[in-house]
């Protein structure tokens, strides 16, 4: 199986052409006001016109209501939107019937009963992101999380791994878990919110080669 890489928080044209070139599979535009690498729905909108086809582009919420959902969808036109908050299952298995996208979910993987947790959003995510638990922000902390937790989850819905994954940890994390996607945020950038086209490539280069 070929791994697929999201690298999130894309916030201009040269980090997503550089996710490209480099070989990722998704990029993520994230649209929270409070995070750093925040884009509003116009310039989300532009990235994703702009985004060549071999890019998926991820659009990630935070505990957004029903008409805010529907117009970031309408606006943007993402393949996929991440829904990175305390999102129920319930709202995700009620919206997926009605939204021309796929549906993730992110979850902070710290116990098992997480893991037990996750199964609920059957019928409603189409992939389960694991990420660090949530601190200042819901993800993008750069904190990694015990992976050798995720080796007790036997639910039906195939997962991605995120939280503190870079260059360095990238593989390992790959070959630790049944990921079938790697999701990286501030370990491809300069400063929280500013992407390091170098770290980009070299993130993508050590995923491909695990």
């Amino acid at each position: 199986m070929t791994i697929q890489i999201k690298i999130c928080g894309i916030r201009d044209e040269a980090a997503m052409d550089a996710a490209a070139e480099a070989g990722a599979t998704h990029i993520g535009l994230v649209h929270y006001e409070p995070s750093p690498r925040h884009v509003t729905l116009d310039q989300a909108a532009k990235l994703r016109m702009r985004a060549p086809s071999s890019l998926e582009v991820v659009l990630l919420l935070v505990n957004q209501q029903p008409k805010e959902t529907a117009t970031a969808i309408d606006t943007v036109k993402p393949d996929i939107v991440q829904f990175h908050g305390l999102e129920a299952p319930q709202w995700l298995q009620a919206l997926r019937p009605h939204v021309p996208c796929r549906l993730w979910k992110a979850l902070g993987l710290s116990s098992a009963d997480t893991l037990e947790r996750a199964k609920a959003y059957e019928g409603g995510a189409d992939m389960l992101l694991f990420d660090a638990p949530a601190k200042k922000l819901p993800g993008g902390n750069g904190v990694t999380f015990d992976h050798s937790l995720l080796a007790g989850y036997d639910g039906a819905i195939p997962y991605g791994l995120a939280g503190g994954l870079d260059p360095d940890n990238v593989a390992q994390a790959i070959r630790d878990t049944d990921a079938v996607l790697v999701d990286t945020s501030s370990g491809t950038e300069s400063e929280p919110g500013v992407k390091d086209l170098d770290k980009i490539r070299a993130f993508c280069k050590a995923a491909r080669a695990a």
